[in-house]
This record gives C-alpha cells, structure tokens and sequence, in this order.
C-alpha cells in the first residue's frame, strides 16, 4: 500500500492530538507524520505508534514533499500558509471556516457528498462541527425526500470552545461550591449551572454566526440551494458531545417507521429511539465515537410533511477530526 506524507497544522490543540490519534486508530497509511504548531507549542513531543515525534513551529517551507496536510489552526492561521501548501503540491484538509463557502472549495462530509472531493484544487473544507452532526442525522430523511426547511437548537459543549472551556467549567463549579468569585474568561457568562444562547457573534439578522453556518453550509453540503434553516446555539454546561432538536420539512410525508428504517441502514449512524424501554441519545452515549446517534423520531404535531429527532456526536471527533481523516481517506481512494 501506498505510504503518505501527511502533516498536522495545529498539532497540539484538542483537534489536532484528535486527528493524530485517529490517524493511527484507522491506520491510514502514514509513511511520515510531520507535526506543526505555532512557536510557542514547537518542541513537545506527540506519541504516535509508539514514538514521540517532536512538534515543529509552522514555517512556508514546513510542507515540502507533504501530500496531505490536516489542519487544525484558526482561521488566520489557515489563511496564512494555505497557498503554501497548496504550491508544496499538497492537499489541504482544512477544519477552519477560512474556505468553507468559497465556490471552489468543497465542503465535504464523507457519509453525504464525497463525490465533491474531486472537485478540489488543494483545499478541501471540514464543515463546522454542529453541521456535520445535524446533517449526518437528517442526511438519510433528505434521501427518502428532500428537505425544504430545518428547525434547529443546538446543544453544545464547553469543549468546542477548546480546551479552556472544560477547565472554566470545573473551575466555576468549585468556586459555586466554595462560596467564591466566579471568574469568567472563555465564555461571556457563567457557564457553571447556566445556559448561554449565544455562540460565536452576532448578525444584523439577530442569528448568530454559529447559526448562520446551518444553512450556509447546509446548502452547500446537502446540494439544497433553496435550503432554509431556523437555527438556535446553545453552550451548555456539558463536557463533550454536542445535541441538537431537529425538526426537518420534507416535500412529502414521511411517516417515523419510514424515516427510521432509512436511518438504521444509513451511514455514520445509528438509531438510539425506542420510547417503550426509554432509549434515546445522550452526549455520555456518543463520547469517544465517530457515529452519529439519532432518536426521539416523531411527526412534528406543528408543521405538515415535518419530523421531529433529537441527535448527539462527538464534536471533536465526528464534528472535526475524524470527518477530516474520513475525508482523507476518501481522496487517497479516488
């Protein structure tokens, strides 16, 4: 089997170490791991198969000879070496928003449109994390008929604001607990014993920009450019996993057996939804995995042609890291 090159921009942030451990978990045929990070992180070392591979600052010349570079850097970051890569004559798998709307980029989830990866020309865009899950879980329903419009609220964990978000958590719990001051750093509210409906910033619509990625990316993943998404973020004060209550619009009825069956057989999930015995997702049942679980599957009483689900995933691994090696996988097949 062919081996590859393959970097990790943003080797030592939560996604990044994701994406080394599931390289290895699904033993994608690395013949070089090239880890790359900014200059304060370069130095510490990263196990993978057994060896502590040292971690390099990011410079242009980093991806020479790559042929497929994850990233997992911020924006700016991806911005500033994405031609870098691209010249180097690598693919860039990229899980920023930096490129997800340019038209000549695809925005790809595995399980949906992999065709789109063969329209690349060197970058190829992960979609945000609360996509990827909605999407997963509705992809089957769009398959028996298509979608018209979505209501969304998304319930997401403290971790997909990185990793100081788990760490502000336990840290205002124990400050509850001992009578202290609550110190607010990651979050613009307590988080502790508290909801915040508001990710990412504001439009001049109201929605935020976390809520506008939906349809934005929806459409674009889904091929559904007459989308409409009503979408809701919530941060939550859960360690991993984000859930979300969809209701999705069909151009015809479909009725729950149907739409169930669909998703049984469907890929990247699995159906967690028997009422009789009190099965349904949580984000306790979802960590750690790459499957997208789906439950609570019922007629919305509100709308025609209109069901109602509950999902939850992984927001590091199905919603970033994983999608991307998936995604890696899928172009060295091609």
């Amino acid at each position: 089997m062919k081996q590859y090159k393959v970097a990790v921009l943003g080797a030592t942030g939560a996604v990044g170490r994701e994406m080394i451990k599931i390289l290895e978990e699904r033993r994608f045929p690395v013949g070089e791991l090239k880890l790359l990070s900014s200059e304060r992180s370069a130095g510490k070392k990263i196990c993978f198969y057994g060896e502590d591979i040292p971690v390099a600052a990011a410079e242009p010349s980093s991806f020479s000879g790559c042929d497929i570079v994850l990233g997992a850097s911020p924006n700016k970051i991806a911005v500033r070496f994405m031609q870098n890569i691209v010249d180097a004559g690598a693919v860039f798998i990229d899980n920023s928003s930096a490129f997800r709307l340019h038209d000549d980029v695809p925005l790809v989830v595995p399980e949906i449109n992999p065709g789109d990866i063969k329209k690349h020309r060197g970058v190829i865009s992960n979609p945000n994390c609360a996509t990827i899950i909605a999407l997963v879980a509705v992809n089957p329903i769009n398959k028996l008929s298509k979608i018209t419009k979505m209501t969304v609220s998304t319930y997401q964990a403290v971790s997909g604001a990185g990793a100081g978000g788990p760490v502000e958590l336990f840290d205002q719990i124990r400050a509850v607990f001992d009578g202290k001051r609550v110190e607010k750093n990651v979050f613009p509210r307590q988080i502790a014993y508290n909801l915040i409906p508001k990710i990412g910033d504001f439009c001049e619509n109201g929605y935020t920009t976390e809520e506008m990625k939906m349809q934005n990316e929806g459409r674009k993943i889904l091929h559904l450019p007459s989308l409409k998404v009503s979408c809701t973020c919530v941060r939550v004060p859960v360690v991993r996993c984000h859930s979300e209550a969809i209701s999705v619009t069909t151009e015809r009825r479909i009725l729950p057996e149907e739409a169930r069956r669909e998703i049984i057989s469907a890929e990247g999930c699995r159906l967690s939804d028997n009422t009789a015995e009190n099965i349904y997702p949580t984000p306790l049942d979802a960590s750690g995995g790459d499957t997208v679980l789906v439950g609570r599957v019922r007629e919305d009483m509100a709308n025609e042609n209109t069901l109602s689900l509950w999902c939850v995933g992984d927001q590091i691994r199905k919603g970033a890291a994983a999608n991307a090696v998936q995604i890696a996988e899928k172009l060295i097949a091609l």
